[in-house]
């Protein structure tokens, strides 16, 4: 018997819901997985080499990732982007972690979270 397998492409949470109650999944189950479906990549311009440090730690202990310039980890540099990994579960949890954080790090939590209410429908 031959394996039957697709790579779906699911862009925002109304399409995870909607792949997924094409297979039977609960209501409820359906609202706790559908954010774990959407995966998102953000670039961020201009950080401060120390936010960027915070984020890639706080990133990495969410499960996703944060690419940042070698200049960053010995702070060589004052500024560098930074490219943010990860699902809108994960993006969400590390916002929540960053607003507490010093460096411009609340203003990059709450773009954050308005980007990825972007990705609700």
């Amino acid at each position: 018997m031959a394996l039957d397998v697709e790579i779906l492409a699911i862009d925002n949470i109304e399409s995870a819901k909607s792949t997924m109650a094409g297979i039977g999944v609960t209501a409820r189950g359906q609202e706790i997985m559908a954010e774990k479906m959407v995966f998102r990549v953000v670039r961020l311009r201009d950080i401060d080499t120390r936010a960027a440090n915070i984020l890639k730690q706080t990133m990495l202990s969410n499960g996703g990732e944060a690419a940042v310039s070698a200049a960053t980890v010995n702070l060589s540099a004052e500024k560098t982007d930074v490219i943010l990994a990860g699902t809108l579960k994960t993006l969400r949890l590390a916002a929540k972690r960053l607003e507490e954080q010093p460096w411009g790090l609340k203003s990059v939590a709450i773009k954050l979270c308005e980007i990825l209410e972007q990705g609700r429908n």
